[in-house]
């Protein structure tokens, strides 16, 4: 009698333990990167590419933007080119490489970005390769945005007013002179 009461408690026990142990594992969706936003990311070389959009004002030109974060602490970085290939239409206008400093971070949309043409509208995805001085490459689908909301005013046009963002003339700033 004394062993199956010491048999119900241990069982007891392990039935208790049962729930908490079937939340181990490996690979949960806790531990994987998640980002609540438009822009997509490639954190695979040495340099991070954070956010990235293409932001449009009208069709077949925008901006691209994104932010370059640096892994290395030791030497910077350099983002050197955006490509696309050949299936797809769309240029990258010349620009100077960027400089990204050892264990920094550079915000393209900060210095303008870089302009884009070709063959895309707002609510595409453009498939694109950006080539850093590391040799690395980064083979991303970039999404196209309007340029309202959040990335009003990035994509080198002025901003396309939006309900939420208001006139110039409402702001508090121009209110109190």
């Amino acid at each position: 009698m004394l062993i199956r009461r010491h048999l119900a408690i241990a069982l007891g026990a392990v039935a208790l333990c049962l729930p908490g142990l079937s939340a181990c594992g490996f690979d949960l969706a806790t531990d994987r990167p998640y980002t609540p936003a438009v822009g997509v990311e490639s954190v695979e070389g040495s340099v991070d590419v954070l956010g990235a959009v293409i932001v449009s004002t009208e069709p077949g030109a925008g901006t691209f933007i994104a932010s370059l974060a640096n892994n290395d602490q030791t030497a910077p970085a350099t983002f050197e080119a955006f490509e696309t290939g050949a299936e797809v239409d769309v240029e990258a206008a010349a620009f100077t490489p960027v400089e990204i400093p050892a264990g920094g971070l550079v915000n393209l949309a900060l210095d303008g970005g870089v302009p884009v043409t070709g063959e895309f509208e707002a609510g595409n995805f453009v498939a694109v390769v950006l080539r850093f001085g590391t040799g690395e490459r980064a083979a991303m689908e970039i999404p196209v945005v309007p340029n309202s909301g959040e990335y009003a005013g990035l994509d080198g046009e002025a901003p396309v007013p939006t309900e939420s963002s208001g006139s110039p003339e409402s702001t508090p700033e121009t209110e109190s002179e």
